[in-house]
């Protein structure tokens, strides 16, 4: 899984940093920007918007699929995704005014935007009380919202090719969809968690017992 993301990393930043660094074939769907869209200043948050993104679904993929067993790095490296996640979230509030399908998705934007965050901030608050099973689940929570643009583009992709319909209307359910998807993988993976801790405690037990 750790190999899978950072694939997909290296594409992400070769696509928006190298192969189309001036977001030409993005912005080309944005029919109608506001008086006060300035290009050169868009590009450089979006260059911040994609490496702190990148950083902190690689800093999270670490902590959940790596060898970060060691405590202080586990929280060094924590600390690190809490904050790309708050340069994200901030940088996305720069940028979702002028969003592919107006208003209707800058909203959707700007509720991650204030859940992210939050969800982080809740997580190390579980952690800091030594909760550790709930912060797992709300690191869970907050780290499928790495993967929401992974979501959009696929979601738009199959609404626009697939459907026929336009890109802005696609856009648009994509990123609702990817939001909604987000929220749904987050709680089954807390649930199967879930289901799994106490056979695993169990068998612990057991084997202590031998």
């Amino acid at each position: 899984m750790l190999a899978l993301i950072a694939i997909y990393i290296l594409y992400t930043l070769f696509e928006n940093l190298i192969a189309d660094p001036g977001a030409t074939s993005f912005l080309s769907h944005k029919t109608e920007p506001r008086d006060s869209f300035h290009l050169p200043v868009w590009l450089k948050v979006m260059y911040v918007h994609v490496v702190a993104a990148c950083l902190a679904m690689l800093s999270g993929a670490v902590n959940f699929f790596g060898r970060a067993k060691r405590r202080r790095f586990h929280r060094f490296n924590g600390y690190i995704y809490a904050v790309c996640v708050f340069v994200v979230t901030l940088s996305s509030g720069y940028m979702a005014p002028d969003s592919t399908g107006g208003r209707i998705v800058s909203i959707a934007f700007n509720t991650v935007n204030m859940y992210w965050p939050l969800a982080v901030f809740i997580s190390i608050l579980q952690a800091r009380r030594k909760q550790f099973d709930k912060h797992r689940n709300w690191m869970i929570r907050s780290y499928l919202f790495c993967f929401t643009n992974l979501f959009i583009h696929m979601i738009t992709f199959g609404f626009n090719r697939g459907l026929g319909l336009t890109y802005e209307t696609s856009y648009t359910v994509g990123v609702y969809g990817s939001i909604a998807l987000n929220v749904l993988i987050a709680e089954c993976i807390i649930r199967i968690i879930c289901r799994k801790a106490p056979a695993i405690r169990s068998h612990q037990s057991n084997a202590k017992g031998f």
